[in-house]
């Protein structure tokens, strides 16, 4: 099957860019609800679909703000607002449907809350977040359709305690050597990534990075500027080997 083109991923993108970085990787953003994009788009369009999409667990602003850890309060520095979000809503099954149409292959982050619209894997991803004692997961799980054994990242995320500085702009912004990882272990480069729930785009940041073109929608003006932002910086620097 030969790729689909840049100009028929970008068809009817009204309200999106698309630019190439300095590896002559191509970028497409978008601001809208992802379901329109991919139900215009045809089957196996993308290589891989890599997100993190809402998983309607009930979390809330003031949950997040609120919750434990085992680092003194005098040690945190300031608590990150990030506003009132209304993310945290379970998606209608029409979503994962043409995640899967769409993509030859998936990467779900939270797809333990989607097990049942998904087929059986062997090739979970585990985050162990190293946390402690802390009153956040230790753990958050990614369901993939590789046929690959299951793997752990270790890598510490809690709060301000991180293993490496980075600023955090989206209450579930991911690690970027996390997403970098995924991104290397289970796409190859010249590969199109999809990421219908782009969030502070991390993704889109890693792809840039390792040499995949890369398409991002997000539906909050925001976090969809954020990702601009990033997305256009990472452009601008050299491609990381």
């Amino acid at each position: 099957m030969e790729p689909i083109s840049a100009s028929e991923l970008h068809r009817g993108a009204s309200a999106s860019e698309l630019h190439r970085g300095a590896s002559a990787t191509t970028t497409i953003l978008r601001l809208g609800d992802c379901l329109p994009y991919m139900q215009a788009l045809p089957d196996h369009a993308v290589n891989c679909v890599i997100t993190d999409p809402p998983y309607g667990i009930g979390e809330c602003r003031a949950k997040v703000m609120s919750r434990g850890t085992s680092t003194p309060k005098w040690k945190r520095g300031k608590s990150i607002d990030y506003g009132d979000f209304d993310w945290d809503i379970k998606l209608d099954r029409v979503y994962i449907t043409e995640i899967l149409r769409v993509s030859k292959h998936q990467v779900i982050s939270g797809g333990n809350f989607y097990a049942d619209w998904l087929p059986p894997s062997s090739s979970w991803i585990v985050w162990d977040k190293l946390n402690g004692a802390a009153n956040f997961s230790d753990c958050e799980l990614f369901w993939t359709s590789h046929k690959k054994a299951v793997r752990k990242f270790a890598y510490l995320w809690n709060g301000f305690c991180k293993q490496h500085p980075e600023h955090r702009e989206h209450p579930t912004q991911k690690p970027l050597l996390l997403m970098r990882w995924i991104v290397e272990t289970y796409t190859k480069p010249g590969d199109t990534i999809l990421d219908p729930f782009m969030g502070s785009g991390t993704t889109g940041v890693a792809c840039v990075q390792t040499g995949r073109h890369f398409i991002g929608c997000e539906c909050d003006p925001r976090y969809f500027e954020i990702a601009q932002r990033r997305i256009r910086e990472a452009e601008q620097q050299p491609t990381m080997d």
